[in-house]
């Protein structure tokens, strides 16, 4: 018999002061058994970093072809697609031609892709934009989450703050096309 999701539950203060966007969300969020805690976790961020009208969570693990996160178009597109971790090139190269607008939300070294990335064509690479969190937020975010998380995140100058209790989290979100990610990859 296959395992179930968990479902867990995330109340967000969100200021992010670089884009004058203050809201309250409150997530429900499905964690398939193959996602660890620290997947989870970048999700929820990218659901608070990338917050836009229409924002959700795809069923991303459980059926390849959703995204991590999503948002539609008025006539059904694709408006914004989220992908978490080192999506393969040839995901990448679906999904922007599939989307107006394609971020990838990650915490871990893409060092392991970048050469898949670098020697694959993938569409409109300048365009696709690297979010790269702190590992070590991530994981003390996901180090004994419960199934309710009451955070306070805060963006400011590229700085992310999460208060979650008595946990005081700060860290500067690297943003780069994956593009100059590459390139910066095959000068060294």
């Amino acid at each position: 018999m296959a395992t179930s999701a968990t479902i867990y539950r995330f109340q967000l203060e969100l200021s992010d002061i670089d884009r004058s966007v203050y809201e309250t969300l409150d997530l429900r969020v499905a964690r398939h058994p193959s996602e660890d805690e620290e997947r989870m976790v970048v999700r929820v961020l990218a659901r608070a970093i990338a917050h836009e009208e229409g924002l959700e969570f795809g069923r991303g693990i459980s059926n390849t072809d959703d995204a991590g996160l999503w948002a539609h178009t008025l006539t059904g597109q694709v408006g914004t697609w989220i992908d978490i971790g080192l999506p393969a090139a040839e995901r990448l190269h679906r999904a922007s031609k599939a989307s107006e607008r394609l971020l990838v939300f990650t915490h871990k070294p893409e060092a392991i892709l970048r050469k898949e990335w670098r020697t694959r064509k993938i569409h409109r690479a300048a365009e696709i934009q690297v979010y790269r969190l702190p590992e070590d937020m991530v994981r003390r975010l996901a180090d004994g989450i419960g199934r309710k998380a009451n955070w306070f995140v805060t963006i400011h100058d590229g700085v992310l703050s999460v208060t979650s209790g008595d946990l005081n989290l700060e860290g500067v979100i690297e943003v780069i096309s994956l593009a100059d990610l590459v390139s910066a990859d095959a000068k060294l």
